[in-house]
């Protein structure tokens, strides 16, 4: 269970494997996936939700965009001979729901073209989180709610990462017209393109 749900701060410094966020006068260094380098791009506070991975010799911290991003991350490093760091190279490697996607149709090329991920790693990976994924899905709501909430937890988001209130809702206003049923999580993706 992680120590950490997540973190806020000023953006001191981004690379595309790492990000460091700045909180009371502190600089924690979080380890990103590309995915997540592109969403905060060009940010002066950001928002990661966190995941502390614990070792012998180390105490690392992996940082997620999205929570979305962050439970595909908990399912891959659950899966024997999948480690934290072969993880962080699949998301950056894929979308989340292109990870998701290859598990659920049983694609094992998809998920083996990513670096250091074999053909028995790929099909342990489908055989280990089919079932996994869709329970996942199921109960934590990997597939937000719809309605107005998702624009409230969209706008929320929005404004956390440090946009403008009336740009923000300007923008989520005019996804929600043509896609009024969009969930939050790609409503905030949508209007990342946007702002």
């Amino acid at each position: 269970m992680a120590i950490y749900e997540y973190i806020t701060g000023k953006l001191a410094d981004l690379t595309p494997a790492a990000a460091v966020v700045e909180q009371g006068g502190i600089g924690y260094q979080v380890q990103i996936s590309l995915q997540t380098y592109a969403a905060i791009r060009g940010q002066e506070q950001v928002v990661l939700m966190i995941e502390e991975i614990i070792r012998e010799d180390s105490h690392t911290l992996f940082g997620f965009h999205a929570r979305e991003e962050r439970e595909m991350f908990r399912l891959l490093v659950s899966v024997n001979g999948i480690g934290p760091n072969t993880a962080r190279m699949m998301l950056s490697s894929l979308t989340t729901a292109d990870i998701r996607r290859a598990i659920q149709t049983d694609n094992v090329n998809v998920l083996k073209s990513v670096k250091g991920v074999g053909i028995k790693t790929a099909q342990r990976v489908i055989i280990d989180l089919r079932d996994k994924l869709a329970k996942t899905e199921e109960t934590t709501g990997i597939f937000p709610m719809t309605g107005n909430t998702s624009r409230d937890e969209a706008l929320s988001a929005l404004v956390m990462l440090g946009f403008g209130r009336n740009e923000s809702v300007k923008a989520l206003d005019q996804i929600l017209k043509d896609a009024p049923a969009t969930g939050a999580e790609e409503l905030v993706k949508l209007a990342l393109k946007k702002l």
